[in-house]
């Protein structure tokens, strides 16, 4: 096996939080100050998802004070503390960045109201 191989697999994370493009997550990821460290929460729309295995990165979009604010997180980051689901989106389209050009009702996605299983992305 290769040597990068081994230490990505070393790095998964098991208990990794299914989601979709489209649906709305917390995102818990800890901040580190000087010696202190605490967990901060970035709610807001998954508009894309990226790259395989441990490179998964995932982008989230929310709107602050009138701004859109968008941040890419990689998936199986240590920094990460969990990613929780609270809203399932209804969408066609596997990015989302007409998102960005929206304002108002048109910004948002339809609510998927069954809860199916998300497809595995390992």
């Amino acid at each position: 096996m290769d040597v990068i191989k081994a230490l990505e697999a070393e790095q998964v994370k098991e208990n990794v939080e299914n989601f979709n493009i489209g649906d709305t997550v917390k995102v818990f990821f800890k901040i580190i100050e000087g010696k202190t460290e605490r967990i901060q929460v970035f709610e807001g729309l998954v508009i894309a998802k990226n790259n395989s295995g441990v490179r998964i990165t995932f982008t989230v979009r929310k709107m602050s004070y009138g701004v859109g604010v968008e941040r890419v997180f990689p998936l199986h980051s240590p920094r990460i503390d969990k990613v929780e689901v609270t809203r399932f989106g209804k969408v066609r389209r596997s990015k989302l960045y007409y998102i960005r050009d929206r304002v108002g009702k048109s910004a948002k996605v339809k609510e998927l109201f069954q809860k199916k299983p998300a497809k595995d992305i390992s």
